[in-house]
């Protein structure tokens, strides 16, 4: 694909990509629909007031939708109706296909509608009315079982069932650069005594979760579970994601009704949502829990490659440092579930998902050293530090001031490159509490 418009060879927002969000820009504080496209931003609420989408009738009964601060009413038309409107974007942007004069020739368009990403605000490109954090990274899950349970023990009985899952908090979902405080609670300073007297203490093993989540853009009725067969068709597309934890407010909560406070303070997405579509050409088999027939029938896909070529990886940077510490490298096909698997699943009982519910993938890591998608997975339970860019800092977990930047990219031709952009975080210091004694 060439385009008319120039677009850096190694950017994530190729033609080949036309991911969707929300943005202010222009001195407005209105929030509007906006494609990224190279390094810039395509306005949908000015584009389609000049006429742009006027070629193409399917969106004409729903033009409102480029109106909305929010993409949940886009994302509710369907996934034939987002195909349609991407890949009537691409032809805009191509070089000579007959819709690029509709943008290319239109000066004062383009200046209305074109805006450079360094002059546009991201906010959430979704209502989130809810938010499921599955836990389907297999090699994440043994590693963290090892480390509590024991080899023997790593994995529970349920594991390679079911989709594992737990509801996330969506108040505190941010969108990228939103910065995060590190979060107080009730801690165990000494595990092994007996009685376990906790006390209340800023968070000390603060870690990070390399996940890719997806957001749900048709929904179902109560009661009407979603058929494996067309649960894809419930997925708008996928955002990368850092499932921030207090790993130390966890291991005192957790037990029996799994993580809540340790979870709730902060869940970072990266604010452009990859459409299904434009993940389609990286298709690749994922983990599997064992035969198709191994399965319980509502969740067997028909096809085998049902995860995705994604190239994952998350940097650390510490206050005052001038280099980040790449910590971690690994790839999407250590998912041992697919998100279609997640829907159906996740509606088996007829459980209603709505348009703009999120679902998160749970934390992805490979087997390899240097692939583990959390710091409680490199550190061995924060025992083995690991040592940053300058040589002499060294991390067990995350201290006030470090920056994460994950990110993710699928594809390894220039310009044809499908990525999720920088989805970043700093870590600021907790907030001071008075107690009445």
């Amino acid at each position: 694909m060439v385009s008319w418009l120039t677009i850096p060879p190694k950017s994530h927002f190729s033609l080949a990509n036309i991911p969707f969000g929300i943005i202010t820009a222009n001195g407005s504080t209105t929030k509007v629909p906006a494609i990224a496209i190279g390094d810039y931003a395509l306005d949908l609420s000015a584009f389609a007031r000049e006429q742009g989408f006027s070629q193409l009738p399917a969106i004409q009964p729903h033009l409102n939708v480029f109106n909305q601060t929010t993409l949940n009413d886009f994302a509710a038309l369907g996934r034939p109706i987002h195909r349609q409107v991407r890949e009537y974007l691409q032809a805009v942007f191509k070089v000579d296909t007959p819709y690029a004069a509709l943008l290319r020739d239109n000066e004062s368009l383009r200046s209305t509608a074109l805006v450079p990403l360094s002059n546009a605000t991201n906010h959430l490109p979704m209502q989130i009315g809810d938010y499921t954090d599955f836990y389907a990274g297999l090699n994440h899950a043994y590693n963290v079982g090892v480390l509590f349970r024991g080899p023997d023990n790593a994995l529970q009985p349920n594991y390679t069932h079911l989709p594992v899952g737990y509801h996330g908090r969506a108040s505190s979902v941010v969108p990228s650069g939103t910065p995060i405080v590190r979060p107080s609670g009730q801690i165990l300073a000494n595990p092994a005594a007996t009685p376990k007297i906790p006390h209340f203490s800023p968070c000390k093993k603060l870690d990070i979760e390399l996940e890719l989540a997806a957001f749900v853009s048709t929904p179902n009725k109560l009661g009407q579970p979603v058929s494996i067969d067309e649960a894809e068709d419930h997925i708008f597309g996928l955002v990368l994601m850092n499932d921030w934890s207090a790993r130390d407010i966890q291991a005192w909560e957790y037990v029996p009704l799994g993580p809540f406070n340790s979870k709730n303070f902060g869940t970072t997405i990266t604010p452009w949502v990859v459409l299904i579509d434009a993940l389609e050409p990286f298709r690749a088999e994922g983990l599997k829990p064992g035969t198709r027939d191994s399965l319980l029938p509502y969740l067997r896909e028909k096809r085998a490659d049902n995860s995705y070529n994604i190239k994952l990886e998350v940097d650390l940077k510490h206050a005052g440092g001038d280099a980040p510490t790449r910590i971690s490298t690994t790839n999407a096909t250590n998912l041992l579930f697919s998100f279609t698997q997640m829907v159906a699943h996740h509606t088996i009982t007829g459980c209603n998902l709505r348009p703009g519910d999120l679902l998160g993938s749970g934390t992805i890591s490979g087997k390899e050293p240097g692939s583990q998608g959390s710091l409680l997975e490199q550190t061995n339970g924060g025992k083995e530090p690991i040592t940053l860019a300058d040589g002499t800092t060294k991390r067990l977990f995350l201290e006030d001031g470090d920056e994460v930047t994950l990110r993710a990219v699928a594809g390894n031709v220039d310009g044809q490159y499908v990525g999720f952009g920088d989805c970043v975080g700093r870590i600021e210091p907790a907030v001071q509490f008075s107690f009445n004694k």
